[in-house]
């Protein structure tokens, strides 16, 4: 747990409080971008029925999309681990970028040189206005966490990256490693 103001780069680990919300129970979210006028992130383990050849006709490869948060998801995003490929990209942090030539990717993608470990896309982001993730930060909505797995990130598995964060917090975390995701199933 991170006791400093938060960070693009940093993950907000959704706290289990958050069961009932729909777009973040259980959430892992990238901070992509913070600053004065507001914060930016992809939620991480979110996986959706698409693939990325069922929205963009010119690729055949059939990449994972991810759900990157509740606005603008009808914009595909996605962040990567290899600027060399892609102009224009922005470091995230360690060795992790967002965004960059498209064009560029839909070439590096049909000719097997992007793998789907080194990029990640999303249908919508995570997006808070100015001060509201420090609100909701105060609030025990999310707790702070580095991201510990770097540009490695990109290929960790998803399917119990939430528990998995839980796990390493600690203390009362421990208890919702097990849950149900609803807690009425129990």
């Amino acid at each position: 747990m991170i006791q400093e103001a938060p960070q693009k780069g940093h993950l907000l680990v959704a706290e289990p409080a958050l069961t009932g919300d729909t777009s973040f129970s259980r959430s892992v979210v990238l901070l992509a971008s913070y600053n004065q006028k507001g914060s930016v992130g992809f939620i991480l383990n979110k996986p959706l029925d698409y693939r990325l050849n069922d929205l963009v006709n010119e690729i055949d490869q059939p990449f994972p999309i991810f759900n990157g948060g509740p606005v603008e998801q009808d914009a595909l995003y996605f962040i990567h681990r290899v600027p060399h490929l892609v102009e224009n990209s922005l470091e995230i942090s360690d060795g992790v970028y967002w965004g960059g030539n498209f064009t560029q990717i839909i070439e590096h993608i049909n000719q097997g040189v992007l793998k789907h470990e080194d990029i990640r896309f999303f249908l919508g982001y995570s997006g808070w206005d100015r001060k509201q993730l420090e609100q909701e930060l105060e609030h025990k909505s999310w707790v702070l966490v580095e991201n510990d797995h770097k540009q490695a990130l990109l290929d960790h598995p998803v399917d119990n990256m939430w528990q998995e964060k839980m796990t390493l917090l600690g203390g009362q975390y421990l208890l919702w490693t097990h849950a149900p995701d609803d807690p009425t199933f129990n």
